[in-house]
């Protein structure tokens, strides 16, 4: 798909200077920048690379004057970072804008679905869904009995949603993540042996939810697991049954919550944290990577460590630590002094 210097100047409300019919098809970084290509300059250190840059448009602060001669075609605006990042999601909602029922698709008679559904190929939904405007479904995907899915949501090619999951509007769910899976539930018997306990709960995602490539989100043995507004989860995560997690919390890669847990709003938690089960988490938490929690945490902590411990205490801590071996060493000649005082250095 191709755009002109005048299109874009007119969705980012900027001013062309050079060529109105310049045309792009593509983004790049300036300094890798070729013929056919829109690219941006906000950053002072990469001002010079606009001369060299054989970008056909480039979007720039409406303060630049360039000191040079230039080839790229330049689209002045408030705010060039800003403008470009407005562009890159303009472009990803035409690029990702699909419709229809692709031929192989399976589509249950009798599920309900709302205007521009896209489905892809190869792709399942089972018995009585509900499925809402603007749901863009891409193939491999499977979509279990009961599943009711809100508007401009978008599941990615692999992903599968177990039946009596409950997802709201504008949420994206990425390659590869299940949401709805059995928790981990089992008994032990008197021979040693486990016995599954069934998990016969739900999933429930609220509005604004991203869940990355690879996530998996456990169904609740009773009740709900539930991701509440505004979560954004990384990749491989594994959310475990009957969790809770509060409203615009964060979550990095490869971190995993065990059952019950129930974690506040506004949290953000590191890369491959452990967190126990059954603990409360309060609001506005700050948890560092590699960090393991097993104890309740109250409001506003900033925690590191495994187990965790305050992150200023953590951060003084460590200090000591890298000098162990000079404070042990400082401690053996003291004692060498104590026992043969004649040794030491008296004066």
């Amino acid at each position: 798909m191709k755009f002109t210097a005048e299109q874009i100047a007119g969705i980012l409300e900027g001013e062309v200077v050079g060529d109105p019919n310049a045309e792009v098809s593509r983004l790049s970084k300036i300094e890798e920048g070729e013929e056919g290509s829109l690219t941006f300059l906000a950053n002072p250190k990469y001002i010079n690379h606009i001369y060299t840059t054989k970008a056909s448009i480039t979007i720039v602060n409406d303060s630049f004057v360039p000191e040079s001669e230039i080839t790229t075609t330049l689209i002045k605006v408030e705010d060039a970072y800003a403008s470009f990042s407005k562009l890159l999601e303009f472009y990803n909602q035409v690029k990702l804008n699909k419709s229809g029922i692709e031929p192989q698709a399976f589509i249950t008679e009798g599920t309900k679905y709302g205007e521009n559904l896209y489905l892809g190929s190869f792709s399942y939904v089972g018995q009585n869904v509900s499925l809402g405007n603007d749901v863009k479904i891409y193939p491999n995907s499977f979509i279990g009995d009961n599943v009711v899915i809100g508007d401009n949501v978008y599941i990615f090619a692999g992903a599968k949603i177990y039946s009596e999951t409950i997802i709201g509007n504008n949420c994206t769910i990425h390659s590869g993540t299940i949401i709805g899976a059995d928790g981990f539930g089992f008994a032990p018997n008197e021979d040693g042996e486990y016995n599954k306990v069934p998990q016969i709960g739900n999933v429930i995602i609220e509005d604004n939810v991203d869940i990355g490539a690879n996530t998996t989100i456990d169904r609740a043995t009773l009740g709900s697991t539930i991701i509440r507004k505004g979560v954004k989860l990384d990749n491989q995560i594994q959310i475990a049954h009957n969790v809770e997690i509060g409203k615009n919390t964060v979550i990095a890669a490869q971190t995993g919550v065990a059952g019950s847990t129930k974690i506040g709003e506004n949290c953000m938690i590191g890369g491959q944290v452990g967190i126990a089960g059954h603990l409360v988490i309060g609001n506005n938490v700050r948890v560092q990577a590699q960090s393991g929690i097993g104890r309740n945490i109250k409001d506003d902590e900033v925690l590191q460590g495994s187990p965790t411990f305050g992150y200023t205490d953590f951060s003084k801590s460590y200090v000591h630590f890298k000098n162990l071996p000079k404070i042990v060493a400082e401690l053996e000649e003291l004692k060498k002094q104590i026992i043969n005082p004649k040794n030491g250095n008296n004066g």
